[in-house]
């Protein structure tokens, strides 16, 4: 569900929330409250209107008359200084940009308070309109269920890519366009591409230029119709750069620290937030043998490649009673755990099928269909090096072949190829 936020500038936000009591709770009532009380208090400021020019300056398009319309943008602010160098770029380039803190959850540790006071000072700084949607609702129901069902069914879910499909990409896109704007930015690590042919235009998505920080894996499930109304203006960047632009601009966020693991769960562990849904229950680890180990406190915790926090496996100090393990397998239906070194071939897989296939250009597609097998790049998990495997269709179904087998391919994860060139060809869920 979408608030309607008065339109204001930063700085009438900032100087209320520092009234308030920081900090929030998850789903708790203080961190509505706060909420509730900033967005009162600003709906009886006076409104400041929108800037509008029709000045020469400034990316747009003419209309009658002779003017230029301004190409409207809303930029996805999460309070970082990926997003905040986004917004920063796109006004030195003349768009007529407005940012847009997305509030989805409320995280235990005060976080979601201070992003979102983060994205307002930059927004201040930058001297754009600022609004906040709260998405909280569908939040809930397309991403933090999906994940704990996922989990439930023994799955390895990837909260990221549903939330970009569902979130980023569906409502605040819908939600921007319905709103006048052209298009939607955010601060993702990923190159954006078109070409013309004939009438049409095609996109593209390149692995970002930083390959540490690429972000392209994430985002496999987007449409051409969603590329055609999207911006991602750092994907040419280097991360230092990103935050030297960032310092030198006098941004809040240049020097904040990037946020690790799952988006929304901050510094709550995935194994406490999932147990807060998933009851605990005791079962055995045990090895690909079937001799016991060990005990573990649910099944569904678990993901296939873990090592650390396996049950209450543990080394007696100074004695070794095996080589590291891993998880090769989670049943929850037994409620078992099952662990192997890493060098046992039961955690090598050559090939998996998957469901959910998106192809971004649609060029890739029509070559599979035509030849039925198709050479790419593929990775299995995020930060996973690329392997050369080949992507198949059999009875309409969807395989792909690796070209070594590779390890810890874990079920409901993604699975993303590529071009040799790094354009991503599109993904699919392992199955």
């Amino acid at each position: 569900m979408i608030s309607k936020f008065p339109r204001v500038y930063a700085w009438k936000f900032i100087e209320l929330s520092k009234k308030t009591t920081p900090g929030c709770a998850r789903g708790g009532f203080l961190s509505r409250l706060i909420f509730r009380k900033i967005k009162a208090r600003i709906a009886g400021i006076m409104r400041m209107k929108n800037k509008t020019t029709t000045s020469k300056q400034g990316r747009g398009e003419r209309i009658p008359g002779g003017l230029k319309k301004r190409i409207r943008v809303f930029v996805g602010m999460s309070g970082g200084v990926d997003s905040s160098v986004a917004a920063m770029m796109l006004k030195n380039q003349g768009y007529d940009v407005m940012g847009v803190y997305l509030k989805c959850y409320i995280q235990p540790d005060g976080s979601c308070m201070r992003d979102a006071m983060d994205a307002m000072e930059v927004a201040k700084k930058l001297d754009i309109p600022f609004e906040i949607w709260d998405f909280q609702r569908e939040y809930k129901q397309r991403v933090i269920d999906y994940m704990v069902d996922g989990y439930r069914r023994g799955l390895t879910p990837n909260p990221d890519i549903e939330c970009n499909r569902e979130i980023k990409f569906g409502l605040f896109l819908e939600r921007a366009l319905k709103l006048g704007a052209d298009y939607v930015a955010t601060g993702h690590y990923v190159r954006l591409a078109s070409r013309k042919k004939s009438l049409s235009e095609f996109f593209s998505l390149y692995s970002a230029r930083d390959n540490n920080k690429d972000q392209s894996y994430f985002l496999w499930t987007l449409s051409q119709e969603q590329l055609r109304h999207t911006l991602f203006p750092i994907g040419d960047y280097l991360k230092p750069k990103v935050r030297e632009i960032a310092r030198k601009a006098g941004l809040k966020t240049a020097e904040k620290k990037d946020s690790q693991g799952i988006c929304f769960l901050g510094k709550v562990s995935l194994d406490d937030f999932l147990k807060d849904y998933l009851p605990e229950k005791n079962g055995d680890v045990v090895d690909i043998h079937g001799k016991k180990l060990g005990e573990h406190t649910g099944a569904y915790f678990y993901t296939i490649g873990q090592r650390q926090g396996i049950g209450n496996l543990k080394h007696q100090r100074g004695v070794k009673l095996h080589k590291p393990l891993y998880v090769v397998l989670k049943d929850v239906k037994k409620n078992v755990v099952v662990v192997a070194e890493e060098e046992d071939p039961n955690l090598l897989k050559g090939e998996v099928e998957l469901m959910g296939v998106n192809f971004i250009s649609p060029k890739y597609y029509k070559v599979l269909q035509n030849t039925g097998v198709l050479g790419v790049m593929a990775r299995v998990r995020y930060r996973q090096s690329l392997a050369s495997a080949k992507l198949k269709i059999r009875k309409e179904n969807f395989f792909l072949e690796f070209d070594k087998p590779q390890k810890f391919v874990a079920e409901g994860q993604s699975a993303v190829f590529y071009s040799s060139g790094g354009e991503m060809i599109g993904g699919g869920v392992i199955l």
